[in-house]
């Protein structure tokens, strides 16, 4: 019941064409990620150059945002690529596994999913970095904060993309349309004279200018270009829209960029005007959302809405992460159980590793937004890296309309998205990049002994074309207890119900003079079947019981062991704890016994009733 009110009804298989996304809901639930990182990316590129440039930092905001602009052109022209050519989605885990290789493609994959998990982890620090900038009192509250909201979303996923995208839409909209009104009474009014700078302009010292190093410039940069977060989910997500799925889904791609790119090079702009001051306490679109409108329901309404839209930007891992498991488990690199669909149609176990794997993540770290970026854009362009390598390989490969232009294009995505990796990966080394450079390698590793698992486990299954069931002969153990009793009775009738070529009953003695008991008791209820005690001067059940088994086999080997447990179930929940479970403990062991069946006879405890 509990979960039914939670998560919703079941839904029937058939009813997966009427959980497709349009367009509407599609923008909020895949390109929320994308539109949130206009929130911190400015941010982020300030908290590298300030601690040298201090102030004079401002004026490399705005040439530095737009060449992220540029670099954003050039990867959304690839995916927009990417959607028709792979209209079943997958992104850079299908695009490197058609035209580089299965190698490339789990590269991808590993990429993909850490980059999945931090952007959940960052979008919710990020959040509550913009929850506690307007309410002071919860700031030594920020990682409980968090857990809370991972959790909240954790459980709108479980509902469906369907549900969650409505749910989603209008903070997001409203985001969109806030921040736009925010940046363009910004500049009108700093234009036209009506507002001044936050902090008065004062000219930079030669000696700061000099601390401006290229090297910092390239990790400012680096740190902006995590506004780019997000622009795979759509070709990773190409079958949750509505048909024309490569249409609707290109459509929404250029909406998501065309927006991010005008928002994140208008924040820039804004900044460079009112010049706000970095600070970890609050952030700069705080410091001139207030600066233009006080304190008053306009602030709120953009703090409240930046807060959102940087919580529900984590709807895109969870919107992704999901179906990009899939794929790779349909292919026997992860776990099956994460290409399961849920009661709601919703990949349910893939939405809920993602949820402990970032929650994980995120109080590991405590929250810090800057303390997580670092170890953000090494996956993220690397899977971009990837996906643009292999749109140049099927260019070639397939020559379609203008491929030549195109494998250009792909080629140049390539360079640049490659030489930001490496950036990243070299100048925030040992701020944590080092993580996901050496976690990468490791997740493809497990994919690959994963799926040697799967491989071998078909191999000691499969069976030859004219292979038939055998026949087989049964020996049955019947375990009983110090006492005869309704389940001893039950599971003695069911042996001798299969009829086995061979069948006994054994005791497992504490030397607590139960066992003579127990033997007047088989005697006492004519019970046929030869009862064995089983000495256990330490009191233990399970190894007694497996040396009596090896010895029964050693008599006739070839026979198929079948342990039949009397096994009790309590009417209620709690009533199993007063009982030792000591059937449970057997089945563990004997399920790695080779040749060893066990079966459990259930005694149902109803109780009487008054």
């Amino acid at each position: 019941m509990i979960k039914r009110l939670l998560i919703g009804q079941p839904l029937s298989s058939d009813a997966e064409g009427h959980t497709r996304l349009p367009k509407i809901l599609a923008l909020p639930v895949f390109a929320s990620d994308a539109l949130a990182s206009t929130a911190f990316a400015s941010q982020e590129i300030l908290a590298v150059l300030w601690p040298v440039a201090g102030a004079a930092s401002i004026g490399y905001l705005v040439p530095l945002s737009l060449v992220v602009v540029g670099l954003l052109a050039i990867v959304v022209t690839s995916y927009f690529q990417t959607l028709h050519a792979y209209p079943s989605g997958g992104g850079s885990y299908i695009v490197s596994k058609e035209n580089l290789g299965m190698n490339a493609a789990l590269v991808a994959g590993a990429s993909l999913i850490v980059d999945y998990v931090l952007t959940v982890s960052v979008s919710v620090a990020a959040g509550v970095a913009a929850i506690t900038s307007a309410v002071a009192p919860l700031r030594d509250h920020g990682v409980l904060l968090g857990v809370g909201l991972i959790a909240l979303l954790t459980l709108a996923n479980l509902r469906g993309a369907k549900e969650s995208g409505a749910l989603f839409a209008g903070p997001t909209y409203a985001y969109i349309l806030l921040m736009s009104g925010t940046v363009v009474w910004g500049l009108f009014r700093s234009f036209s004279g009506s507002i001044h700078a936050i902090v008065p302009s004062t000219p930079a010292s030669g000696a700061v200018l000099n601390g401006v190093t290229l090297f910092l410039l390239l990790r400012a940069f680096s740190s902006g270009a995590v506004a780019l977060s997000g622009v795979e989910a759509i070709s990773n997500g190409i079958q949750a829209f509505r048909k024309p799925e490569p249409r609707n889904a290109a459509i929404t791609l250029m909406w998501a960029a065309s927006i991010l790119g005008v928002l994140f090079a208008g924040i820039a702009v804004l900044a460079g005007r009112l010049r706000p001051v970095y600070s970890e306490r609050e952030t700069i679109l705080s410091q001139m959302a207030r600066h233009l409108y006080g304190h008053g329901v306009l602030y709120v309404l953009v703090q409240a809405s930046t807060a959102a839209i940087l919580v529900l930007s984590a709807n895109t891992a969870f919107a992704d992460f999901p179906r990009l498991s899939a794929i790779v488990a349909a292919d026997g690199f992860l776990p099956h159980q994460l290409a399961s669909k849920g009661a709601r149609l919703v990949l349910s176990n893939g939405v809920a590793a993602l949820a402990l794997l970032a929650g994980a993540l995120f109080v590991a770290f405590g929250g810090n937004t800057s303390s997580l970026i670092p170890l953000f854009a090494v996956g993220l362009f690397m899977s971009f890296t990837l996906s643009q390598a292999g749109m140049v390989v099927h260019h070639h490969r397939h020559r379609g309309s203008g491929w030549r232009w195109k494998r250009v294009v792909n080629a140049f995505g390539t360079a640049a998205t490659a030489s930001v990796t490496v950036i990243v990966m070299v100048s925030k080394f040992t701020e944590g990049a080092w993580i996901p450079t050496a976690l990468i390698p490791l997740l493809v590793l497990m994919f690959k002994a994963i799926h040697r698992h799967y491989r071998r486990v078909a191999e000691e299954l499969r069976v030859p074309d004219d292979a038939a069931p055998a026949d087989v002969r049964l020996s049955v153990v019947v375990l009983v207890g110090p006492l005869v009793n309704r389940g001893v009775l039950h599971a003695v009738s069911f042996a001798l119900a299969m009829r086995p070529h061979r069948i006994r009953a054994v005791n497992v003695s504490f030397g607590d003079g139960a066992a003579a008991h127990l033997i007047e008791e088989w005697a006492r209820h004519a019970i046929t079947i030869p009862l064995d005690i089983v000495a256990s001067p330490y009191r233990e059940l399970s190894h007694p019981l497996l040396r009596y088994i090896d010895a029964l086999d050693e008599e006739d080997r070839g026979d198929l062991v079948t342990v039949v447990l009397p096994e009790f179930v309590a009417r209620r929940w709690w009533e199993h704890l007063l009982h030792n479970q000591s059937a449970l403990v057997l089945k563990a062991r004997l399920l790695f016994r080779p040749d060893t069946v066990v079966v459990s006879v259930p005694v149902r405890i109803e109780g009487r009733r008054r």
